[in-house]
Parts: structure tokens; C-alpha cells; sequence
């Protein structure tokens, strides 16, 4: 479904109970994000939000994403799978032979109304030229300020566009954008990034680079700007898949080699100098739940601001999963999912990214296996499928194969995380079946020892052909008799220890430790596991000693963002204590060690900056509190920073 607007979306949002219009006054500096935090995390998303008086001339649209329904209802399905089917639908028919003519002919009304997608430049001027700046000047938008520690005013859902000066492709990607001055903000452009490349092409040439910024509009185009499309696509082909209708652009107005969506409510152009200095931008409050720390980026001046009548500013924050975000990766995990098995992966059946693992640190993969060695097999192909190159920890499962004696074991979705744990966790052995890899990281990614490079991990968790066995590892054994009491007793660095997953026969603990020297996590794995009462476990995961171990969402989400996991693995193998598995046979006993704590200096030889996790001020806590009543956003929700300001306090923020 097109949406001929934002503002239709808006009304379709409303319609269905899905907005809250906020009357009253709210700061675009920090109340905004705050009032917004709240709402997104409050259960199922909350709703969207509509701050109508913000000081300035425009309303400001939050959280507009930031559930499944209001996804689906941007992308105009009932289903986030519906897009994914009709993907593989259209594959299967193109790649089917074509016996005759007749079958040939068949193709053509589809072909003919995949045409019907693709962009369209009109003549004359669009919406989004309605009303020209006569100055332009971005700090006449209410640009929201997300968090307390951020270098200024961020646009966050910004749709940038870009041209390589060569082939003339274009690409419409999202990166942030720092407001330094009314015609001047960054432009931050990762390494991997198409727009980037685009940028380097320029300063080969010694040119000026055009660009131009699109807000609102469709909500297809701001989900189009983050999907990981390949190179020679163009974003709005897609767009024009989604919305089943093309997208007419118009020609920007100071830069005219660039076109831009007719209907956006915002459009800001400008040019980036590549023989300008780079400027300090940052730190920004990001999706990892942490400050992406400043670092030099391009300017971006602009030439102009154009927007339509009564236009409406959206914006979005990022920070401690779950946010609005969350949205809209999961919208790319079903989208994708088609194309990744219908072009690299056939064996994948299915795919999910759990909001802990903040998209690329944590991928659970389903296969269908039918081999040994297909589980590496995978491994390499997604590692090496665009941007799932960034993926850290990667688990790999299977639909079980009959039993040796002709029994079948349960099967589960890969969302139902309890029986996919306990399932990945038989079948695992932590001597043989976890693999170690490093390369392209994201470079937001703060645990890798190197800007942008680092340690990657999977787990195979699928059922083992008999070649893929070592006999000398008893990995069936659910005899679990550790305690909490017995190891926090044992190691007064130990905090908290999780042994809630034992109890579910999942073999893994959570511990939080309070480091106090140098290899301290891999001396104690060891002293762990020469215990006997250790054995039988195959995984410890090592938390910080802020972290509550038994809040396992948390503990999870602080794990994966801390782990380099090439670097911060521990594997102790010994022979068994407790388990001789028989036939003359000593069995061996394995776990596997990773530190998921903060790296210093000081205890881990870490040289970068270690950043700070993502909480409201109490001054921006203590207002929004006082005006909760007058929002009319029903019963009274307390700030989320509340719960993590404590662990932000223990460490150690570095100056920023």
C-alpha cells in the first residue's frame, strides 16, 4: 500500500489507536527522547507519538515504527512474511524453466507491473518544494538532542541521497547528521557504506560532492534508506516494490543533479567539500545501547531547506534495547530472509535476531542439514553475505534427524529461545562445534581491540553426523550441582552467579565479576572448572560486576556488546571427574569460557576508549516526571534510566 504522505500515515496511525497526540510543551533537547524511552519500552512498542508543541514551527513525529503493527503498517502488510513470500514467489518464477512461448508470455504481465515500480523523475517542482527557505537554516527544525552526553542536535532519520560521479547510481542510505551551525552538520559516513565510496570517488575527481537529505514522506522510504540492499540496486526500485506503486522524485532545487521523493515534508541540500577538514563529530547515544564515541567525519554545508505545507519532523532515538529500531531490523530479518536462501544460503529455513544482540552481535540461523560439515559450510556464506559481515556471534541449529533409534526429537521455532537453547546446547560439544573467525566489524562495535575489525564466533548447535563426533566427549550429561551460594563462597570477586538455566537442562552460567587484576576472567574460568561439581557445564558467560546476573535480558545484551569473542574466549578441556562415558574409555570434560566484561588498559591491555551505556540525566528524569500528567499519556511510567544508572556508575565513562 502507498501512502500518498507522511500526514496520511499519521491519519492511518490514529485510526487504528496507534498515535498519541502530546499537546503540551516538550523540549526538543532531551525531554523528547525521555518521554519517548518511556513509551517504547512500556510494553509491545507503546504507540506512536505526535509532539505538537515543541517551540517550534513544526510537530515532531516519534516511535512511528516502533512496533510490529505500526511496521506492518508502513510496509502496507498484514505480516512481516507476507513481503518475504511474495520476494520468493517472484524468484521462483523467474528462475522456473520456461518450457514454450506460452509459458514465456506468462511472465510478462509480471515483469510488466514490476516496471510499474520502478522511480520516476517528474518535471516541475513537488510537495516538498512547496515553501523554500529564504536563509536556510537547520535550527529552525526542532532537531531533538537524544541524550545527556551527546555532542549536540542530531537529525535521526535522515534520507540521504547520493550519486557515484561515474555510473551515476544512486544511493539513498540513513546515517546520522550533527547540527553544528544553521548551515552546517556532519555527515557520518562509515567505511563500508555505499555513500561513503560515492565520497571517495569524488576526491579522486577533486569535485564537489551534491547531496541532499529527504525527511518524511512514505514511511517506506525511511525503511528503504536502512535495508541492505547490494550496490547496483537502487533503494526506491525497492520502496516501489513495497508500496506497490512507483516513486515520483523531483530534482533538488540548489543541487539539481540530485532527485529527491516529491512527496517528503522536509528536504535539505547541500554539498560536501572533500578538500574541506574533516570535523570532531560525536559522541552519539546509539543502537548498541552505548555512546559511539566522536571521531572525524565530512561536513555537509548546506545550500538549501525546502518543505510542504504543515509539514511534520520525524525523528527517532536509539539506545538500551528495545527501541523503535528493534522495528525495523526485524523488518529486514523477514524481507531478507528470501533472497539470502533463494541466492547464497538454500539451506536456510529460517533466521532471527533477538533484540539483545542489537542486529549484527547475535544471529540464530535454522538449516536444514544434510551433511557433515554444513554447518561451517553456512558459516562462511553468511560471514561473507554484505552486511551480515558484521555479524559477531552466530548460532546455528537444525530440525531434528530421526535418532538412532527411529525416535524424533522435538522440534521448536526459533523464536521459542527456551527449547532452542536447551536443543543447541545437546548437541554441542565446546571443544569441537565452536568455531573462531575475525574480520569486517561494525565500527561502532567499542569490545574490538581495532577500529572496525574483529573476532566473530559460531556455535554449532545442529544435531552431529557421526563424522563430526569426538567419542572422547561426554556431551549428554545433565548433572548440574553447582550453586550459587557454593561459588560466591568459594571466589569473592564472583557477584551474582545465574544458575537459573541449569535448572531448565540448558548447561550455562552467568556470572558477574569484580576484576581486580590482570587475566583475572581467564584464571578464574580455570579455577572453575577444575571443580567437580563444574562439570557437565559447557558454557560460562562472564558479565561485569554491575550487572545483575540474573536479569538475563541485560545480562545478555551487556555480554554480547563487550565480547570480542576471538579475543575473550577461555577453553579448558580435562579429563572427567565425575563422567567416564564408558567402554575402557576416560571421558573429557569441556567449557568454554567468554568475557563479557569491560577491557581496560589497566587488567585487559585494551588501548581504545571503553564507552558508557546510554541513561537520561536526572534533571531531564526529574521534569518529565513533573509534567507526566499534563502529556495524557495515561498511567504513570518511570524513567528506564532508573534501572541502569547504577551499572553506569560502575565503570569507569571515559571523558566525553
Amino acid at each position: 500500500m502507498a501512502y500518498r504522505n507522511q500526514q496520511e500515515f499519521i491519519k492511518a496511525l490514529e485510526k487504528e489507536g496507534e498515535l498519541l497526540r502530546i499537546r503540551t510543551y516538550v523540549d526538543p533537547k532531551l525531554e523528547i527522547a525521555e518521554i519517548t524511552d518511556r513509551i517504547s519500552k512500556s510494553g509491545n512498542g507503546g504507540k506512536a507519538l505526535l509532539f505538537e508543541n515543541t517551540g517550534y514551527d513544526f510537530p515532531v513525529l516519534m516511535n512511528a515504527y516502533g512496533s510490529e503493527k505500526r511496521m506492518c503498517m508502513a510496509l502496507g502488510v498484514h505480516h512481516l512474511n507476507d513481503v518475504a513470500k511474495e520476494i520468493e514467489d517472484l524468484f521462483k518464477l523467474l528462475s522456473s524453466p520456461k518450457e514454450n512461448i506460452l509459458d514465456k508470455l506468462k511472465l510478462l504481465p509480471k515483469l510488466g507491473r514490476f516496471a510499474s515500480w520502478m522511480p520516476k523523475v517528474k518535471s516541475g517542482r513537488g510537495e516538498c518544494q512547496e515553501v523554500i527557505m529564504k536563509e536556510p537554516d537547520i535550527t529552525k527544525l526542532p532537531v531533538i538532542t537524544c541524550w545527556p552526553k551527546d555532542g549536540g542536535p542530531f537529525v535521526t532519520l535522515p534520507i540521504i541521497h547520493t550519486k557515484d560521479p561515474n555510473t551515476l547510481s544512486r544511493n539513498v542510505g540513513m546515517y546520522r547528521m550533527q547540527v553544528f551551525s544553521p548551515t552546517l552538520t556532519g555527515m557520518h559516513w562509515h567505511k563500508h557504506k555505499v555513500s561513503a565510496k560515492h565520497f571517495n570517488e569524488y576526491k579522486k575527481l577533486n569535485k564537489i560532492m551534491p547531496v541532499a537529505v529527504a525527511l518524511g514522506g512514505d514511511p517506506v522510504y525511511a525503511y528503504s534508506a536502512t535495508a541492505p540492499l547490494p550496490e547496483n540496486v537502487d533503494e526506491y526500485m525497492l520502496a516501489g516494490f513495497l508500496r506497490k506503486k512507483k516513486v515520483e522524485l523531483v530534482k533538488c532545487i540548489s543541487q539539481p543533479d540530485i532527485e529527491v521523493p516529491a512527496d517528503a515534508d522536509f528536504i535539505i541540500e547541500g554539498y560536501v567539500d572533500p578538500n574541506d577538514e574533516l570535523i570532531w563529530e560525536g559522541p552519539f547515544g546509539d543502537h548498541t545501547g552505548y555512546y559511539s564515541l566522536p571521531d572525524w567525519y565530512p561536513r555537509f554545508h548546506i545550500t538549501a531547506i525546502t518543505h510542504k505545507k504543515n509539514p511534520v519532523y520525524p525523528a527517532t532515538i536509539v539506545g538500551i534495547p528495545p527501541q523503535e529500531d528493534a522495528w525495523l531490523g526485524k523488518a529486514t530479518e523477514r524481507i531478507f530472509l528470501a533472497p539470502i536462501k533463494m541466492t547464497m544460503v538454500p539451506e536456510i529455513i529460517d533466521m532471527e535476531m533477538p533484540v539483545e544482540g542489537v542486529f549484527h552481535n547475535l544471529v540464530i540461523t535454522q538449516i536444514k542439514k544434510e551433511y557433515a560439515g554444513q554447518g561451517q559450510k553456512v558459516m562462511n556464506a553468511m560471514w561473507g553475505a554484505g552486511q551480515m559481515m558484521f555479524n559477531k556471534i552466530l548460532v546455528l541449529t537444525a530440525p531434528s534427524q530421526p535418532s538412532p533409534k527411529g525416535k524424533e526429537f522435538e522440534d521448536f521455532k526459533i523464536t521459542e529461545y527456551e527449547k532452542l537453547a536447551k536443543d543447541v546446547f545437546k548437541n554441542m560439544n565446546p571443544a569441537t562445534d565452536i568455531y573462531f573467525s575475525q574480520g569486517p566489524m561494525d565500527v561502532l562495535d567499542h569490545s574490538c581491540s581495532k577500529l572496525g575489525f574483529g573476532g566473530k564466533m559460531c556455535i554449532d548447535g545442529t544435531q552431529k553426523f557421526k563424522e563430526e563426533i569426538d567419542e572422547m566427549y561426554d556431551v549428554r550429561s545433565t548433572m548440574y550441582n553447582i550453586k550459587e551460594t557454593f561459588l560466591t563462597a568459594k571466589f569473592s570477586e564472583i557477584k551474582s552467579v545465574n544458575t537459573s538455566l541449569l535448572k531448565k537442562q540448558i548447561p550455562v552460567l552467568i556470572i558477574s565479576v569484580e576484576k581486580n587484576k590482570k587475566n583475572h576472567i581467564r584464571e578464574l574460568h580455570k579455577a572453575i572448572c577444575e571443580l567437580e561439581e563444574a562439570e557437565g557445564i559447557k558454557m560460562i558467560l562472564y558479565v561485569e560486576h554491575t550487572v545483575d546476573a540474573n536479569d538475563l535480558g541485560t545480562a545478555l545484551w551487556r555480554f554480547c556488546n563487550n565480547l570480542d569473542p576471538k579475543r575473550d574466549h577461555i577453553l579448558v578441556k580435562r579429563a572427567s571427574k565425575a563422567s567416564p562415558i564408558g567402554g575402557g574409555l576416560e571421558g573429557a570434560f569441556a567449557c568454554m569460557g567468554l568475557d563479557g566484561t569491560r577491557k581496560t588498559k589497566e587488567f585487559d591491555n585494551f588501548q581504545r576508549d571503553w564507552p558508557n551505556i546510554i541513561v537520561a540525566d536526572n534533571e531531564t528524569i526529574k521534569v518529565v516526571d513533573q509534567k507526566w500528567e499534563q502529556l495524557a499519556l495515561g498511567e504513570f511510567i518511570p524513567s528506564p534510566s532508573l534501572k541502569f544508572k547504577e551499572q553506569m556508575y560502575g565503570e569507569s565513562a571515559v571523558s566525553l
